[in-house]
């Protein structure tokens, strides 16, 4: 995974309760398309009409946020099935990091397996980010110092599991971060051998 130190960028807003991870990406497309291709069926049925034309609402549409890093969202974004597609979806359109009063705990989980942060904020701190950043101020999100400077200077603090901070700052999915303990593995498992030997047959 690439690093996540900082990310500074436009933040489209998407407020919609309940976005599911079937409107993020549908079924169908993570059987026929190439993961680094998914951006651009990432939120297909919001973001086009019948004939593939580009709703000219949608946030991700407008020249101010095409490219945005930051994602505000709903409470429970990112609910219904577990695909992880969805956040490959999220992160082929350009998404690091996604703000929301709150997700469906697979999706949360699954952000940070594919270098995606998932910060939790209330929603009051949603909908003053959403109001600042309307016509595509910047928002910065700094993971080392845990806080998110808004365009006006508010800065808001946010939580992470160490655990989780630390694999995203050093850039480590969960095999990564075991391989990084090889040594101590293969010590325990010739250990291990030594005592208990018919266990190795």
């Amino acid at each position: 995974m690439d690093k996540f130190r900082q990310v500074r960028g436009p933040a489209a807003a998407l407020l919609q309760p309940n976005i599911d991870t079937d409107v993020i990406v549908r079924i169908e497309r993570l059987g026929t398309i190439a993961r680094d291709q998914l951006g651009e069926y990432a939120f297909e049925s919001l973001r086009y009409d019948g004939e593939r034309r580009p709703v000219p609402g949608f946030p991700f549409n407008q020249q101010a946020f095409a490219h945005a890093p930051i994602l505000l969202a709903g409470r429970n974004f990112g609910c219904g099935s577990s695909r992880e597609g969805a956040v490959w979806a999220l992160a082929g359109l350009g998404v690091r990091c996604v703000l929301a009063p709150g997700f469906g705990d697979i999706f949360f989980n699954n952000c940070f397996q594919n270098g995606v942060l998932p910060i939790r904020l209330r929603q009051e701190e949603i909908d003053l980010l959403a109001r600042q950043c309307a016509d595509g101020a910047q928002l910065l999100i700094d993971l080392e110092a845990q806080r998110i400077v808004a365009p006006h200077g508010q800065a808001i603090a946010f939580e992470v599991d160490p655990r989780r901070r630390e694999a995203l700052l050093e850039g480590l999915d969960d095999i990564e971060q075991t391989l990084r303990q090889d040594t101590a593995i293969r010590a325990w498992q010739q250990q291990d051998r030594q005592e208990r030997p018919w266990v190795w047959l």
